[in-house]
Protein backbone atom coordinates (compact mmCIF):
# COMPACT_ATOMS: atom_id res chain seq x y z
CA UNK A 1 0.00 0.00 0.00
CA UNK A 2 1.15 3.56 -0.66
CA UNK A 3 1.48 5.93 2.30
CA UNK A 4 -1.56 7.86 1.01
CA UNK A 5 -3.60 4.65 0.79
CA UNK A 6 -2.70 3.85 4.39
CA UNK A 7 -4.01 7.26 5.45
CA UNK A 8 -7.28 6.73 3.56
CA UNK A 9 -7.71 3.28 5.13
CA UNK A 10 -7.13 4.81 8.56
CA UNK A 11 -9.78 7.46 7.82
CA UNK A 12 -12.32 4.77 6.89
CA UNK A 13 -11.51 2.83 10.05
CA UNK A 14 -11.90 5.99 12.11
CA UNK A 15 -15.36 6.46 10.59
CA UNK A 16 -16.24 2.97 11.87
CA UNK A 17 -14.75 3.64 15.32
CA UNK A 18 -16.66 6.92 15.65
CA UNK A 19 -19.94 5.33 14.57
CA UNK A 20 -19.44 2.47 17.04
CA UNK A 21 -18.62 4.88 19.87
CA UNK A 22 -21.85 6.79 19.26
CA UNK A 23 -23.89 3.56 19.16
CA UNK A 24 -22.04 1.82 22.03
CA UNK A 25 -20.80 -0.75 19.51
CA UNK A 26 -17.50 -2.58 19.22
CA UNK A 27 -14.32 -0.96 20.56
CA UNK A 28 -11.55 0.18 18.24
CA UNK A 29 -9.30 -2.85 18.74
CA UNK A 30 -12.07 -5.22 17.62
CA UNK A 31 -12.96 -3.03 14.64
CA UNK A 32 -9.34 -3.03 13.50
CA UNK A 33 -8.99 -6.79 14.01
CA UNK A 34 -12.09 -7.45 11.90
CA UNK A 35 -10.89 -5.05 9.17
CA UNK A 36 -7.50 -6.72 8.92
CA UNK A 37 -9.15 -10.14 8.57
CA UNK A 38 -11.10 -8.96 5.52
CA UNK A 39 -8.26 -6.94 3.96
CA UNK A 40 -5.58 -9.55 3.50
CA UNK A 41 -3.78 -7.43 0.91
CA UNK A 42 -2.52 -5.24 3.74
CA UNK A 43 0.89 -6.57 4.74
CA UNK A 44 2.32 -6.53 8.25
CA UNK A 45 3.97 -3.11 7.72
CA UNK A 46 0.71 -1.74 6.31
CA UNK A 47 -1.27 -3.06 9.28
CA UNK A 48 1.17 -1.60 11.78
CA UNK A 49 1.17 1.79 10.05
CA UNK A 50 -2.62 1.90 9.75
CA UNK A 51 -3.10 0.86 13.38
CA UNK A 52 -0.70 3.58 14.54
CA UNK A 53 -2.48 6.20 12.44
CA UNK A 54 -5.88 5.26 13.83
CA UNK A 55 -4.80 5.30 17.46
CA UNK A 56 -2.69 8.43 17.09
CA UNK A 57 -5.66 10.23 15.54
CA UNK A 58 -7.96 9.09 18.36
CA UNK A 59 -5.45 10.33 20.94
CA UNK A 60 -5.17 13.67 19.15
CA UNK A 61 -8.91 14.37 19.48
CA UNK A 62 -10.78 15.43 22.60
CA UNK A 63 -14.55 15.35 21.92
CA UNK A 64 -15.78 12.72 19.51
CA UNK A 65 -15.04 13.98 15.97
CA UNK A 66 -17.61 14.52 13.25
CA UNK A 67 -15.94 11.88 11.08
CA UNK A 68 -12.70 10.05 10.42
CA UNK A 69 -11.36 12.65 8.01
CA UNK A 70 -11.75 15.42 10.59
CA UNK A 71 -9.92 13.23 13.11
CA UNK A 72 -7.06 12.57 10.70
CA UNK A 73 -6.83 16.27 9.86
CA UNK A 74 -6.42 16.96 13.59
CA UNK A 75 -3.45 14.58 13.62
CA UNK A 76 -2.08 16.10 10.41
CA UNK A 77 -2.17 19.54 12.05
CA UNK A 78 0.64 18.37 14.33
CA UNK A 79 2.40 16.17 11.78
CA UNK A 80 2.89 18.14 8.55
CA UNK A 81 4.20 15.09 6.69
CA UNK A 82 0.72 13.58 6.94
CA UNK A 83 -0.91 16.65 5.39
CA UNK A 84 1.19 16.05 2.25
CA UNK A 85 -0.41 12.60 1.88
CA UNK A 86 -3.84 14.19 1.31
CA UNK A 87 -2.87 14.29 -2.38
CA UNK A 88 -5.93 13.02 -4.24
CA UNK A 89 -3.96 10.04 -5.57
CA UNK A 90 -5.68 6.71 -6.36
CA UNK A 91 -6.76 5.07 -3.06
CA UNK A 92 -5.54 8.17 -1.17
CA UNK A 93 -7.50 10.94 0.56
CA UNK A 94 -8.71 14.01 -1.31
CA UNK A 95 -6.68 17.19 -1.17
CA UNK A 96 -7.38 19.29 1.92
CA UNK A 97 -9.84 22.08 1.09
CA UNK A 98 -9.44 25.58 2.54
CA UNK A 99 -11.39 25.89 5.79
CA UNK A 100 -12.17 22.18 5.94
CA UNK A 101 -13.46 21.12 9.40
CA UNK A 102 -10.82 19.75 11.79
CA UNK A 103 -11.66 17.81 14.95
CA UNK A 104 -11.04 19.48 18.31
CA UNK A 105 -7.96 18.53 20.29
CA UNK A 106 -8.00 17.76 23.99
CA UNK A 107 -7.57 15.06 26.60
CA UNK A 108 -11.24 14.05 26.61
CA UNK A 109 -14.77 15.38 26.05
CA UNK A 110 -15.42 18.53 28.08
CA UNK A 111 -17.63 16.90 30.71
CA UNK A 112 -14.96 14.29 31.43
CA UNK A 113 -12.22 16.90 31.68
CA UNK A 114 -14.38 18.72 34.25
CA UNK A 115 -14.90 15.48 36.21
CA UNK A 116 -11.19 14.64 36.14
CA UNK A 117 -10.24 18.15 37.21
CA UNK A 118 -12.70 17.94 40.11
CA UNK A 119 -11.05 14.64 41.02
CA UNK A 120 -7.67 16.33 41.33
CA UNK A 121 -6.23 15.14 38.01
CA UNK A 122 -3.76 17.65 36.65
CA UNK A 123 -3.24 18.61 33.02
CA UNK A 124 0.10 16.78 33.15
CA UNK A 125 -1.59 13.53 34.15
CA UNK A 126 -4.22 14.02 31.45
CA UNK A 127 -1.42 14.46 28.93
CA UNK A 128 0.21 11.25 30.19
CA UNK A 129 -3.11 9.45 29.68
CA UNK A 130 -2.95 10.43 25.99
CA UNK A 131 0.42 8.76 25.44
CA UNK A 132 1.21 5.17 24.52
CA UNK A 133 1.50 2.63 27.30
CA UNK A 134 4.49 0.32 27.60
CA UNK A 135 3.90 -3.42 27.76
CA UNK A 136 4.37 -4.94 31.21
CA UNK A 137 4.57 -8.63 32.00
CA UNK A 138 4.51 -10.65 35.20
CA UNK A 139 6.91 -13.57 35.39
CA UNK A 140 4.87 -16.49 36.72
CA UNK A 141 6.55 -17.43 40.01
CA UNK A 142 4.84 -20.82 39.92
CA UNK A 143 6.99 -21.80 36.93
CA UNK A 144 9.86 -19.33 36.54
CA UNK A 145 12.16 -16.83 38.22
CA UNK A 146 12.67 -13.32 36.85
CA UNK A 147 16.41 -13.36 37.49
CA UNK A 148 16.95 -16.61 35.61
CA UNK A 149 14.39 -16.36 32.82
CA UNK A 150 15.80 -15.80 29.33
CA UNK A 151 13.49 -13.98 26.91
CA UNK A 152 13.94 -12.82 23.28
CA UNK A 153 14.34 -9.29 24.63
CA UNK A 154 15.72 -8.06 27.93
CA UNK A 155 12.96 -6.21 29.75
CA UNK A 156 13.33 -3.46 32.32
CA UNK A 157 12.89 -4.72 35.89
CA UNK A 158 9.89 -3.12 37.59
CA UNK A 159 9.58 -2.32 41.33
CA UNK A 160 7.69 -5.56 41.96
CA UNK A 161 9.27 -8.99 42.42
CA UNK A 162 8.18 -10.46 39.09
CA UNK A 163 7.57 -7.52 36.74
CA UNK A 164 9.31 -6.65 33.47
CA UNK A 165 8.62 -3.78 31.08
CA UNK A 166 8.95 -3.80 27.30
CA UNK A 167 8.30 -1.24 24.60
CA UNK A 168 4.73 -0.71 23.41
CA UNK A 169 3.80 -3.25 20.75
CA UNK A 170 6.35 -5.89 21.76
CA UNK A 171 4.95 -9.20 20.52
CA UNK A 172 5.36 -11.10 23.79
CA UNK A 173 2.31 -13.27 23.06
CA UNK A 174 4.28 -14.87 20.22
CA UNK A 175 7.14 -15.87 22.52
CA UNK A 176 7.51 -19.49 23.69
CA UNK A 177 7.66 -18.26 27.29
CA UNK A 178 4.12 -16.90 26.92
CA UNK A 179 2.80 -20.11 25.35
CA UNK A 180 4.39 -22.10 28.18
CA UNK A 181 2.80 -19.95 30.89
CA UNK A 182 6.08 -18.50 32.13
CA UNK A 183 4.89 -14.92 31.64
CA UNK A 184 1.55 -13.11 31.67
CA UNK A 185 0.78 -9.64 30.33
CA UNK A 186 -0.11 -7.49 33.34
CA UNK A 187 0.30 -3.78 33.99
CA UNK A 188 2.59 -2.60 36.77
CA UNK A 189 -0.38 -1.17 38.67
CA UNK A 190 -2.15 -4.52 38.89
CA UNK A 191 1.06 -6.19 40.04
CA UNK A 192 1.67 -3.54 42.70
CA UNK A 193 -1.83 -4.02 44.09
CA UNK A 194 -1.72 -7.83 44.22
CA UNK A 195 1.70 -7.78 45.89
CA UNK A 196 0.42 -5.42 48.61
CA UNK A 197 -2.75 -7.32 49.54
CA UNK A 198 -2.91 -8.75 53.09
CA UNK A 199 -3.21 -12.40 52.03
CA UNK A 200 -1.26 -15.39 53.31
CA UNK A 201 -0.82 -19.08 52.41
CA UNK A 202 -3.71 -21.15 53.68
CA UNK A 203 -6.21 -18.32 53.42
CA UNK A 204 -9.48 -18.16 51.51
CA UNK A 205 -9.53 -15.44 48.86
CA UNK A 206 -12.46 -14.55 46.61
CA UNK A 207 -11.83 -12.68 43.36
CA UNK A 208 -15.34 -11.34 43.05
CA UNK A 209 -15.06 -9.72 39.61
CA UNK A 210 -12.50 -12.09 38.14
CA UNK A 211 -13.21 -11.54 34.46
CA UNK A 212 -10.71 -13.56 32.44
CA UNK A 213 -8.59 -14.05 35.55
CA UNK A 214 -5.52 -11.85 35.25
CA UNK A 215 -5.46 -10.95 38.94
CA UNK A 216 -6.74 -14.43 39.89
CA UNK A 217 -3.61 -15.98 38.40
CA UNK A 218 -1.46 -13.37 40.14
CA UNK A 219 -3.14 -14.24 43.45
CA UNK A 220 -2.40 -17.94 42.95
CA UNK A 221 1.24 -17.17 42.20
CA UNK A 222 1.49 -14.83 45.19
CA UNK A 223 0.19 -17.62 47.48
CA UNK A 224 2.30 -20.30 45.80
CA UNK A 225 -0.90 -22.31 45.23
CA UNK A 226 -1.14 -22.63 49.03
CA UNK A 227 -4.55 -21.09 49.45
CA UNK A 228 -8.20 -21.45 48.49
CA UNK A 229 -9.01 -19.12 45.60
CA UNK A 230 -12.56 -18.65 44.35
CA UNK A 231 -12.97 -16.83 41.03
CA UNK A 232 -16.44 -15.41 40.39
CA UNK A 233 -17.96 -13.29 37.63
CA UNK A 234 -21.21 -12.70 35.77
CA UNK A 235 -19.57 -12.95 32.32
CA UNK A 236 -19.63 -16.58 31.21
CA UNK A 237 -17.41 -16.02 28.18
CA UNK A 238 -14.64 -14.20 30.05
CA UNK A 239 -14.78 -16.53 33.05
CA UNK A 240 -14.55 -19.46 30.64
CA UNK A 241 -11.12 -18.24 29.58
CA UNK A 242 -9.75 -18.73 33.08
CA UNK A 243 -9.49 -22.53 33.10
CA UNK A 244 -7.11 -22.84 30.11
CA UNK A 245 -5.06 -19.89 31.37
CA UNK A 246 -4.81 -21.44 34.84
CA UNK A 247 -3.77 -24.79 33.36
CA UNK A 248 -1.04 -23.13 31.31
CA UNK A 249 0.19 -21.23 34.38
CA UNK A 250 -0.15 -24.25 36.71
CA UNK A 251 -2.28 -22.04 38.96
CA UNK A 252 -4.61 -23.83 41.36
CA UNK A 253 -8.07 -22.24 41.41
CA UNK A 254 -10.30 -24.04 43.90
CA UNK A 255 -13.66 -22.92 42.49
CA UNK A 256 -14.97 -20.98 39.52
CA UNK A 257 -18.44 -19.53 40.11
CA UNK A 258 -20.65 -18.05 37.41
CA UNK A 259 -22.87 -15.43 39.01
CA UNK A 260 -26.45 -14.54 38.16
CA UNK A 261 -26.81 -10.74 38.42
CA UNK A 262 -28.99 -9.93 41.40
CA UNK A 263 -28.57 -13.41 42.90
CA UNK A 264 -24.81 -13.40 43.51
CA UNK A 265 -24.98 -14.22 47.22
CA UNK A 266 -27.01 -17.36 46.55
CA UNK A 267 -24.25 -18.69 44.29
CA UNK A 268 -21.61 -17.77 46.88
CA UNK A 269 -23.54 -18.96 49.94
CA UNK A 270 -20.86 -21.52 50.83
CA UNK A 271 -18.46 -18.67 51.61
CA UNK A 272 -20.85 -16.35 53.43
CA UNK A 273 -18.91 -14.53 56.20
CA UNK A 274 -16.03 -16.97 55.64
CA UNK A 275 -13.49 -15.35 53.32
CA UNK A 276 -10.26 -13.96 54.68
CA UNK A 277 -10.06 -11.52 51.80
CA UNK A 278 -12.28 -10.43 48.91
CA UNK A 279 -10.80 -8.65 45.93
CA UNK A 280 -13.34 -6.38 44.24
CA UNK A 281 -11.77 -5.43 40.90
CA UNK A 282 -14.96 -3.64 40.00
CA UNK A 283 -16.39 -2.88 36.55
CA UNK A 284 -15.63 0.75 35.80
CA UNK A 285 -15.19 3.41 33.14
CA UNK A 286 -11.58 2.42 32.47
CA UNK A 287 -10.50 6.07 32.51
CA UNK A 288 -7.14 4.95 33.85
CA UNK A 289 -6.48 2.81 30.77
CA UNK A 290 -6.98 5.41 28.03
CA UNK A 291 -3.38 4.94 26.94
CA UNK A 292 -4.39 1.45 25.77
CA UNK A 293 -7.96 2.12 24.61
CA UNK A 294 -8.26 5.85 23.88
CA UNK A 295 -11.64 5.48 22.17
CA UNK A 296 -13.13 4.63 25.60
CA UNK A 297 -13.22 8.42 26.24
CA UNK A 298 -15.85 8.68 23.50
CA UNK A 299 -17.90 5.73 24.73
CA UNK A 300 -18.60 7.06 28.21
CA UNK A 301 -21.43 9.42 29.16
CA UNK A 302 -22.85 10.58 32.51
CA UNK A 303 -25.68 8.03 32.44
CA UNK A 304 -23.37 5.06 31.88
CA UNK A 305 -21.02 6.36 34.58
CA UNK A 306 -23.95 6.50 37.02
CA UNK A 307 -24.83 2.89 36.19
CA UNK A 308 -21.24 1.85 36.84
CA UNK A 309 -21.06 3.56 40.23
CA UNK A 310 -24.31 1.89 41.29
CA UNK A 311 -22.83 -1.47 40.25
CA UNK A 312 -19.68 -0.73 42.23
CA UNK A 313 -21.78 -0.11 45.35
CA UNK A 314 -23.60 -3.38 44.70
CA UNK A 315 -20.48 -5.53 44.44
CA UNK A 316 -18.97 -3.89 47.52
CA UNK A 317 -22.07 -4.83 49.50
CA UNK A 318 -21.78 -8.41 48.23
CA UNK A 319 -18.14 -8.51 49.31
CA UNK A 320 -19.06 -7.28 52.79
CA UNK A 321 -21.37 -10.28 53.22
CA UNK A 322 -18.59 -12.71 52.26
CA UNK A 323 -15.83 -11.50 54.58
CA UNK A 324 -15.29 -13.11 57.97
CA UNK A 325 -15.07 -10.89 61.05
CA UNK A 326 -11.73 -9.10 60.91
CA UNK A 327 -11.26 -9.98 57.23
CA UNK A 328 -10.55 -7.51 54.48
CA UNK A 329 -11.83 -6.19 51.16
CA UNK A 330 -9.65 -4.56 48.51
CA UNK A 331 -11.66 -2.29 46.22
CA UNK A 332 -9.96 -1.58 42.91
CA UNK A 333 -11.03 0.35 39.83
CA UNK A 334 -8.92 1.25 36.80
CA UNK A 335 -10.36 4.76 37.00
CA UNK A 336 -9.09 8.20 37.99
CA UNK A 337 -12.54 9.59 38.74
CA UNK A 338 -13.45 10.16 42.38
CA UNK A 339 -16.96 8.93 41.62
CA UNK A 340 -15.44 5.48 41.01
CA UNK A 341 -12.92 5.66 43.84
CA UNK A 342 -12.90 7.78 46.97
CA UNK A 343 -16.63 8.51 46.72
CA UNK A 344 -17.50 4.83 46.59
CA UNK A 345 -15.48 4.06 49.69
CA UNK A 346 -17.04 6.97 51.58
CA UNK A 347 -20.50 5.71 50.61
CA UNK A 348 -19.60 2.14 51.68
CA UNK A 349 -18.35 3.27 55.10
CA UNK A 350 -21.58 5.22 55.58
CA UNK A 351 -23.64 2.09 54.78
CA UNK A 352 -21.50 -0.27 56.87
CA UNK A 353 -20.68 1.10 60.32
CA UNK A 354 -17.73 -0.56 62.00
CA UNK A 355 -15.69 -1.14 58.87
CA UNK A 356 -12.36 0.66 58.86
CA UNK A 357 -10.02 1.72 56.03
CA UNK A 358 -6.53 0.27 56.35
CA UNK A 359 -3.13 1.37 55.00
CA UNK A 360 -1.85 -0.49 51.95
CA UNK A 361 1.88 -0.32 51.29
CA UNK A 362 2.45 -0.20 47.55
CA UNK A 363 6.04 -0.37 46.32
CA UNK A 364 5.81 2.74 44.11
CA UNK A 365 4.69 6.36 44.48
CA UNK A 366 0.94 6.92 44.73
CA UNK A 367 -1.40 9.79 45.60
CA UNK A 368 -3.66 9.66 48.66
CA UNK A 369 -7.29 10.12 47.70
CA UNK A 370 -10.00 9.87 50.33
CA UNK A 371 -9.59 6.60 52.21
CA UNK A 372 -7.55 5.06 49.40
CA UNK A 373 -4.70 5.59 47.00
CA UNK A 374 -4.50 6.54 43.37
CA UNK A 375 -1.97 5.34 40.81
CA UNK A 376 -1.43 7.13 37.52
CA UNK A 377 0.96 7.08 34.55
CA UNK A 378 2.85 10.21 35.64
CA UNK A 379 3.20 9.48 39.38
CA UNK A 380 3.39 5.69 39.45
CA UNK A 381 4.38 4.83 35.89
CA UNK A 382 1.37 2.53 35.56
CA UNK A 383 -2.17 2.64 34.27
CA UNK A 384 -4.54 4.70 36.39
CA UNK A 385 -6.06 2.90 39.39
CA UNK A 386 -7.82 3.60 42.65
CA UNK A 387 -7.34 1.09 45.46
CA UNK A 388 -8.60 1.02 49.04
CA UNK A 389 -8.35 -1.63 51.74
CA UNK A 390 -11.24 -2.11 54.19
CA UNK A 391 -11.30 -4.23 57.35
CA UNK A 392 -14.47 -5.83 58.68
CA UNK A 393 -15.42 -5.36 62.35
CA UNK A 394 -14.42 -8.25 64.59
Amino acid sequence: MTPSARVQSAIELLDAVIAAARAQGAPADRILADWFKTHRFAGSKDRRAIRDLVYDAIRACGPIPANGRAAMLRLAATRPELALLFDGSPYGPAVIAPGEPVAESGAAPDWLIAALTASGISEEIMTALSGRAPLDVRVNALKADRAQLTLPQAGEALPVPHGLRFASGTAVESWPAYAEGLIEVQDLGSQLIVEALPIAPGGTVIDLCAGAGGKTLALAARLGNAGTIIAADTDKRRLGNLAPRAARAQARIAHTVLLDPGRELAALAAWSAAADHVLVDAPCSGSGTWRRGPDARWRLDPASLARLTALQDHVLDIAAALVRPGGTIAFVTCSLLDSEGADRIAAFLARHPGWQPQPLALAAPTTARGAGQRLDPLTTGSDGFFVALLKAPC
